[in-house]
């Protein structure tokens, strides 16, 4: 019988994140740790403008590139914000969510057997979307000696004749590393030495502590030319759902990303950018308050893993992520995971569901409430407990 699913498809790996989301909807009593989400709910003047928008009837398309208002103050946003401009017309595009802005970059830049440098741990997304676009993902490593920041060196051993682009992420998911102004000016030159185009995910930019700088890799001399911003109001205002992600970049590759929304999605949705707009031009307090519960969270998440026989957690800088290392508890990160859900009833992504590099380490959301995570760290406490009295 011939077979209907292309190989292209069937050979895509199922992301570790959606597994255990999956799983986790058929148990009952899971704490759920899994999740890369906001738990709070988007502020009320966001959902105000989009009750607005459907009243004032934007409810058909939008120019496949978004609405020139919203993209007029994603310029601003750019400038004041991130140091660098960016003409809206031509060098900006608004997507349905960060998620189309990655996938559109790389199919807009690779071609068949190109190499791309993607982060390892790293988001998975950015590995299937080099291969869906007939490109080669090269994993570079972020190890926990250097608190799972880049190092340059990793970067520019790595990089052939058939290098295209190199992919960074920061404040990361899933480490909360965040890059500081030193470590991204020597990824620009090596960007700049060899010709190579970078893809800056940071959507997370403005979840930040400890008074860390978050610095754009576009606003270094001479990269803009060279570098696709992509953000997102999804982890800012608590926009999951919204589905709005946007990006900076040259034109000639703006213009190739503008065809690929108008050919699979046609544009991203009209309340969503009117609602977006009002993200941008309202009042922040939502964002400062927001980061502040998360710092509590975070705070209290790391000294309880820490507290942990067989568990050692670096303090993220950013990001609602921790990475805690399991080494100690002789088990992979898979087992790990599996184990805490089925005996402690607690969720958790397995590190190499985010690279080679990952394995050893759990990934573990803070984005909920702090009575959810005193109860999942109480049930984590426990199982592990129990599996390090099996041990002895």
């Amino acid at each position: 019988m011939r077979k209907y699913v292309s190989e292209r498809m069937s050979n895509l790996p199922v992301s570790s994140i959606r597994v255990i989301f999956d799983k986790c909807r058929r148990m009952n009593d899971v704490v759920r740790f899994e999740i890369g989400e906001p738990d709070l709910d988007t502020p009320k003047n966001i959902k105000e403008a989009a009750k607005l928008a459907l009243d004032e009837g934007f409810t058909h398309y939008t120019p496949f590139n978004g609405f020139e208002d919203l993209r007029q103050q994603i310029g601003h946003k750019f400038e004041n914000e991130n140091g660098f401009k960016a003409d809206p017309e031509k060098e900006i595009i608004v997507t349905p969510g960060a998620c189309s802005a990655v996938y559109g970059s790389l199919i807009s830049i690779i071609n068949p057997g190109e190499e791309v440098l993607v982060p390892d741990p790293g988001w998975p997304h950015y590995e299937v979307c080099v291969i869906m676009g007939g490109g080669i993902p090269v994993n570079y490593p972020q190890f926990e000696k250097n608190d799972f920041k880049i190092d340059p060196n990793d970067i520019a051993s790595r990089v052939t004749a058939k290098t295209k682009a190199i992919v960074i992420n920061s404040p990361s998911n899933p480490t909360g590393a965040v890059l500081d102004r030193k470590i991204l000016e020597k990824i620009a030159k090596i960007a700049k030495d060899n010709d190579l185009i970078v893809i800056s995910d940071e959507v997370y930019e403005k979840i930040i502590y400890d008074n860390e700088e978050h610095v754009s890799i576009a606003s270094l001399p001479g990269m803009r030319e060279q570098t696709v911003t992509i953000n997102a109001f999804s982890k800012t205002y608590a926009m999951t759902g919204w589905r709005i992600g946007y990006a900076s970049a040259p034109a000639e590759i703006i213009s190739q990303m503008a065809k690929l929304v108008l050919y699979t999605s046609t544009c991203a949705n009209s309340i969503g950018q009117k609602a977006a707009i009002q993200a941008l031009k309202g009042p922040q307090e939502f964002v400062s308050s927001m980061v502040k519960e998360y710092k509590r969270r975070r705070d209290f998440i790391i000294k309880r893993l820490n507290e942990i026989a067989g568990i050692s957690c670096k303090l993220p800088k950013g990001a609602f992520y921790v990475f805690p290392n399991i080494t100690k508890l002789k088990m992979s990160s898979l087992d790990c995971a599996s184990y805490l859900l089925e005996n402690g009833k607690v969720s958790s992504v397995p590190g190499t569901g985010f690279g080679q590099y990952g394995e050893g380490y759990l990934r573990l959301s803070y984005a909920t409430s702090m009575e959810i995570l005193e109860k999942g760290m109480d049930r984590i406490e426990a199982a592990v407990k129990a599996k390090n009295r099996m041990l002895t």
